[in-house]
């Protein structure tokens, strides 16, 4: 299990790809994955997953430096959902496979991310965003009722770690 972010943007996914930082990724979701997402943002041209390896983790937070510390805490909520053995030994290896790359400094992925949310919504205007924790990447029947929470690119800049809450859709614009 893991944190995955999602994008609902008016750009095509390879004017995202363009803008993303080195070392993180866009995944297309499937028509019938991206369909909740555009009812939501009418303007949205493509859904997109964004992944450093082969989760989110890294964007919406500093990984802990003890890496069986950093796991505990997903591990207790893996027991919360009453995942499988199974499920928390696929999930934990993919949360893994960042960390097989070259470390950087903290606050790098998070800032770097939060740089790339404003300049995003500078150019192609306002964006929907949604952060889920799953033990895989997931299709989205339904995502949160309510009205999506709008910040601006400068709020998003100032708090890089906390700005996008698990389970609420976050408009962003310039």
């Amino acid at each position: 299990m893991c944190h995955f972010v999602y994008i609902a943007t008016p750009l095509t996914v390879s004017e995202v790809r363009s803008m993303l930082p080195v070392g993180l990724r866009a995944d297309t979701l499937s028509t019938a994955e991206q369909r909740p997402f555009k009812q939501r943002h009418l303007d949205a041209y493509v859904v997109v997953r964004l992944l450093r390896g082969a989760c989110s983790c890294d964007l919406v937070g500093e990984r802990d430096p003890d890496r069986r510390a950093d796991e505990a805490d997903h591990r207790i909520r893996y027991r919360k959902m009453r995942c499988s053995r199974d499920q928390v030994i696929k999930a934990l290896e993919l949360h893994r496979r960042a960390l097989e790359e070259r470390p950087r400094p903290h606050g790098h992925w998070t800032r770097g991310f939060a740089d790339f949310v404003a300049e995003h919504a500078r150019n192609a205007g306002p964006t929907l965003y949604y952060r889920q924790f799953s033990p895989e990447p997931t299709s989205h029947a339904s995502l949160p009722d309510g009205p999506p929470t709008t910040l601006t690119a400068a709020e998003v800049r100032a708090n890089p770690e906390g700005w996008l809450p698990e389970d609420t859709l976050v408009f962003v614009e310039a």
